[in-house]
């Protein structure tokens, strides 16, 4: 019914049914997992008014037990997510319909669960907010990386006046020319975030 995907791991359709209505992933080095996405296989869809909860399971480093944060749900109509976990802390869980059905079988293994669960449930229930993923446009995302990357590395080449040689074939743009332009960049995009697409 389920799948769960881990960059650069095999994609998990193996989940353990811990009760009709609850089913786990194992995630084993959970410690270098950044992202985790869970969707349907297509195969079962949920019943008329049904979706599923997602959990995350961290090991308790002081009891070993479970500690449980919801990150989202899925639903027939949205029948994948993607999750941020690398953000989650451990040991800060809250309300789960788990209980003591689901026991990691080791420290170093996490669990992602999928409770099936009414819609209106579901959408009164607020997931951890370092599990949502990044909404900014990543062509927005690229271009500020790209502008950091540009001046630092012209910046690499600054030279003072003093040290500086005459070379007529070179053009020397003042650093605090493109630092103005770049800090002036970074304002209007605080103040419209899609300026740029105009």
């Amino acid at each position: 019914m389920f799948g769960c995907l881990v960059a650069g791991r095999l994609v998990q359709t193996d989940a353990v049914q811990v009760a009709s209505d609850k089913f786990v992933f194992n995630l084993p080095d959970y410690e270098h997992v950044n992202h985790v996405v869970v969707f349907m296989l297509g195969t079962v869809p949920f019943p008329a008014g049904m979706g599923g909860a997602v959990y995350f399971s961290f090991p308790d480093p002081v009891s070993g037990g479970p500690v449980w944060q919801l990150l989202g749900f899925i639903t027939n109509d949205k029948p994948s997510a993607i999750f941020k976990i690398s953000g989650l802390k451990a040991g800060e869980g809250g309300a789960h319909p788990f209980g003591m059905m689901a026991s990691s079988p080791s420290p170093s293994v996490a669990q992602v669960g999928v409770s099936v669960e009414v819609l209106e449930q579901l959408s009164q229930q607020v997931p951890v907010s370092s599990a949502a993923v990044s909404t900014v446009d990543s062509f927005l995302q690229f271009t500020q990386k790209m502008l950091d990357s540009l001046y630092n590395y012209a910046s690499s080449f600054a030279v003072t006046q003093a040290q500086m040689t005459p070379n007529p074939s070179e053009t020397f743009i003042p650093s605090s020319c493109i630092l103005k332009w770049y800090e002036n960049f970074q304002r209007r995009l605080a103040q419209n975030p899609n300026f740029w697409k105009n």
